[in-house]
This record gives C-alpha cells, sequence and structure tokens, in this order.
C-alpha cells in the first residue's frame, strides 16, 4: 500500500482528506513543515500532500528543504491552498511542487493527481 504523508493543521480539512484516503493508502500526519521534514525522513513516504500555509515552519519552506535533500527529492509534492490567486501554481512550482490544487479540493481531480504520481 502506498503511504501518502498529509501536512495540514486545519482538523476540518485533515478529516476530510483522511476520509477520502484511508481505504486505499497508509496514511502518516503532520500538523506544521517542521514536523513533515522529520517524518518525511523517518517514513519516506510515496507522496506528501502539503498544505502551503502551515505554522512553525509553511509548506513552501518544506517543500524547498524537501526537494533540497538528496533522500527526499524524488518524493512528489502536491501543494494545497485556500488561495487561488494569479501565479500561486508558478509559485508552488518554483518551490519545487510537483503540483498543485486549490481548496475545497475537487476529489475527483485529486485521485486523478494521486493516479498521476503514483502509479508503478
Amino acid at each position: 500500500m502506498k503511504k501518502i504523508l498529509i501536512v495540514e493543521d486545519v482538523e476540518l480539512n485533515l478529516d476530510l482528506l483522511v476520509q477520502l484516503l484511508e481505504d486505499d493508502y497508509e496514511l502518516v500526519v503532520a500538523k506544521d513543515g517542521a514536523a513533515c521534514l522529520d517524518l518525511a525522513f523517518k517514513e519516506k513516504p510515496d507522496l506528501i500532500l502539503m498544505d502551503m500555509a502551515l505554522p512553525v515552519m509553511d509548506g513552501w519552506e518544506a517543500t524547498r528543504r524537501i526537494k533540497a535533500d538528496t533522500t527526499l527529492k524524488h518524493i512528489p509534492v502536491i501543494g494545497l491552498s485556500s488561495h487561488a490567486m494569479h501565479g500561486d501554481t508558478e509559485k508552488a512550482l518554483a518551490a519545487g511542487c510537483d503540483d498543485y490544487l486549490t481548496k475545497p479540493l475537487d476529489e475527483e481531480l485529486l485521485f486523478k493527481k494521486l493516479d498521476q504520481f503514483l502509479s508503478d
């Protein structure tokens, strides 16, 4: 079973993601960017769903650090944000995200992206 690290600090959003994914994936959860880094090194997930607005260390910086590390940089990171401003997708990709989705999440699009990045 593929392992996904969900990085989300808002309980409602976290609960939704867990409910959507728990039947098909092994899930690991972090509530800030610093905890995300610790868990990424420890758990070696197959994919990271990264909220960009996080306490302690934001998702932008956590993604940059993941992609700068030789042992983690291969892990796909899908950035998640409630900000749908012009240029946000480009900013997320520049930080190292492999893709970017806005909230509220389109469930069909989320599963399409997961299939894209997790297919063997």
